[in-house]
């Protein structure tokens, strides 16, 4: 369902957040995201002199990898257009990720380590929509996987990542229900590729 009609307006400023994931061959799993901030109009710029209409004030990308644990193995941050000469000055200490696990408290963990002064803001939020893609990415895939080396049965661990993480899979719902009664998968109703279930 859509939005309902706006009321009459001007475009003013736009962020594109695109984010992706990937499996490597090596067995390591990449996830991308890229930000961009456009303005509808130009504006000085100290740095670059002026912005135009469309043209990028900011564009930062981030590129994660992970391996099956979810733990982070490398971290490469970029930052193609930004509104100050020095702001990539900063992308060295996102470094301080390696090492850490994707999962619960991720976002905090982030900016507990690059936070505030310690790095750049945008590129630290792009890293809290990271960790619900590398679920997304990784999640569906390994759960099928495993389920192949077990009989074909959904692994049950997979509900420390589903019950509790929003309303509909609250752990006194319906769907919070059916998985507890059907814990493998059984009934089907699990993320696992179309083309490759069986």
């Amino acid at each position: 369902m859509p939005l309902s009609p706006p009321a009459p307006r001007a475009p003013i400023h736009k962020r594109a957040i695109t984010c992706e994931g990937f499996r490597r061959e090596d067995g390591l799993w990449d996830i991308e995201a890229r930000l961009v901030d456009t303005k509808s109009y130009a504006f000085a710029n100290t740095w670059r002199t002026q912005v135009l209409p469309g043209e990028p004030l900011h564009e930062m990308l981030v590129r994660l990898t992970v391996d099956e644990s979810y733990t982070v193995v490398a971290v490469e941050c970029a930052t193609e257009h930004a509104p100050h000469g020095t702001c990539a000055a900063i992308l060295p200490n996102f470094q301080r990720i390696v090492g850490q696990r994707v999962g619960a408290g991720w976002s905090k963990r982030v900016k507990a380590l690059v936070g505030g002064a310690e790095g750049c803001a945008h590129h630290v939020e792009l890293f809290g929509l990271m960790g619900t893609v590398a679920f997304q990415t990784m999640g569906p895939l390994l759960a099928q996987e495993k389920s192949k080396s077990d009989n074909g049965k959904i692994p049950a661990d997979v509900s420390k990542f589903l019950i509790n993480s929003c309303h509909i899979w609250r752990e006194d719902g319906e769907w919070a229900r059916q998985f507890n009664e059907d814990p493998h998968g059984t009934l089907g109703n699990r993320q696992v590729p179309i083309e490759n279930a069986e």
